[in-house]
C-alpha cells in the first residue's frame, strides 16, 4: 500500500485558506488544522501551559482558559516574545501532526492547513503545497469583517510577519485564486484531479 500524499495548504491572513480547506474536507479529504490544534495544545497541554505561564505570567490563563487577547497584546510589536511563543508551540504541533497522520489509515491524500507553512519551513516535510492568494485590500476587508475587534495596524503587522505571496509562489506548485472573481470550487476540483493523477502515476 502506497503511503498518503501529504499536502500543505497555506495562505496569508484573510486569503480564505480555511474556506478552501472546508471544500477539500467536503470532498472526503482529511484535514489537519494546524492553527486550531495549536490553540488546543496551548489550552490543554500541561507542558506548553507551564512554559507560557513562565514566559508571559499567570495572567496568561483565566479560569484555565488561554487569554488569547493578552497573548496577542504581549506579542504584538514584540518579535522576541512572539518568537519564544512559536518555539514553544510549533514543535508540539509538529509532533501532534505526526500522530494524526499515523491514525488516518489508507487515505491517498492528507491535507495540513497552516498559516505559517513556509515561514516555519514545515513545507519541506510535505510532498506538495497549495497556496491560496487574494488581493491585499480584500484580505484586509475579510479580516475586519471576521474579527471586528482587531485594528488595521494589528492586521498589517501580521501581514508583515508573513512571507509575501511572491516568495511563496516560488516555493509552491499549486495556486488557488480566492479573489471573489474566479470561482474557488472548480479550482479545487481541478487541483484534486491533478493530485490524484500524480498518485496514480506513483502507483504504476
Amino acid at each position: 500500500m502506497i503511503k498518503s500524499l501529504l499536502i500543505g495548504l497555506t495562505g496569508g491572513i484573510g486569503s480564505g485558506k480555511s474556506t478552501v480547506s472546508r471544500i477539500f474536507s467536503s470532498m472526503g479529504i482529511p484535514v489537519y488544522d494546524a492553527d486550531a490544534r495549536a490553540k488546543y495544545l496551548m489550552n490543554y497541554n500541561d507542558q506548553i501551559c507551564a512554559q507560557i505561564i513562565e514566559l508571559i505570567g499567570p495572567e496568561s490563563y483565566q479560569r484555565g482558559v488561554l487569554n488569547s487577547t493578552l497573548i496577542a497584546d504581549r506579542s504584538f510589536g514584540n518579535p522576541e516574545v512572539l518568537s519564544k511563543i512559536n518555539r514553544i508551540v510549533h514543535p508540539a504541533v509538529g509532533h501532534d501532526f505526526s500522530d494524526w497522520v499515523a491514525v488516518q489509515g489508507a487515505h491517498p491524500i492528507l491535507l495540513k492547513e497552516s498559516a505559517l507553512l513556509f515561514e516555519t519551513s514545515v513545507y519541506k516535510q510535505l510532498d506538495q503545497t497549495i497556496l491560496v492568494v487574494a488581493p491585499k485590500a480584500l484580505r484586509m476587508a475579510r479580516v475586519l469583517k471576521r474579527d471586528p475587534q482587531r485594528m488595521p495596524a494589528e492586521i498589517e503587522s501580521i501581514m508583515a510577519r508573513q512571507l509575501p505571496d511572491a516568495e511563496k509562489l516560488a516555493m509552491t506548485k499549486f495556486v488557488i485564486q480566492n479573489d471573489e472573481v474566479e470561482p474557488v470550487v472548480p479550482q479545487v476540483i481541478k487541483l484534486c484531479a491533478e493530485i490524484k493523477l500524480k498518485i496514480d502515476h506513483l502507483m504504476i
